[in-house]
């Protein structure tokens, strides 16, 4: 029921997360948003009005927003309209709120306070479970050999990582043929 930031890396899964639990709200009959505070910062600070009737606000890039003292005081007042009314407030940020800068004191402590859920990116043995786990969901059949060469060259990011399986599984259709290294050399030009 607390207000919390989820802190990590590009491509740990913080926004994942928030739209899950927002599709979670939404599958209880409770209304939910994401709003993705870099897309924000092209509107004026009077866009963060009227969420607090959401029951869960969850904002996303929270270092995107304008260190402006209006951006800022547009923050504090979403967080204490979402708090006053009973809603849930999830924030998720690269980095935590101590290590930003803030103009507003009244804002730098309310999110210096939060608890802070730190993500960081999947282990090498979560990537190949995961690629594995997906490209069975896809109907690929998915070697130790092609997913450990696929890994050891592939950016850690889990996004781009399942962005080159998608890559790899249209290919396959296409040239109807199964993932072997000499293939997957061919397609992504490694």
């Amino acid at each position: 029921p607390e207000p919390m930031l989820i802190c990590g890396d590009s491509g740990v899964g913080k926004s994942h997360l928030l739209n899950a639990a927002c599709l979670a709200f939404e599958q209880q009959g409770l209304d939910a948003l994401y709003l993705s505070l870099s897309e924000a910062a092209a509107l004026a600070p009077q866009a963060l009005e009227g969420f607090e009737r959401f029951h869960l606000v969850c904002l996303d890039e929270l270092e995107a927003l304008p260190a402006t003292p209006d951006w800022e005081e547009a923050l504090l007042h979403l967080y204490n309209r979402v708090l006053d009314s009973g809603g849930h407030l999830l924030i998720a940020s690269r980095t935590p709120p101590g290590a930003q800068s803030w103009v507003l004191a009244d804002l730098a402590s309310r999110l210096r306070a939060l608890p802070v859920v730190p993500l960081a990116l999947p282990r090498d043995d979560d990537r190949h479970a995961m690629l594995a786990a997906r490209a069975a969901s896809r109907g690929l059949i998915l070697s130790d050999d092609v997913a450990g060469y696929i890994l050891r060259r592939a950016p850690r990011d889990t996004g781009e990582l399942l962005g080159i399986l998608e890559r790899l599984d249209d290919a396959s259709l296409q040239h109807q043929r199964r993932l072997t290294v000499p293939f997957v050399k061919h397609i992504l030009g490694w």
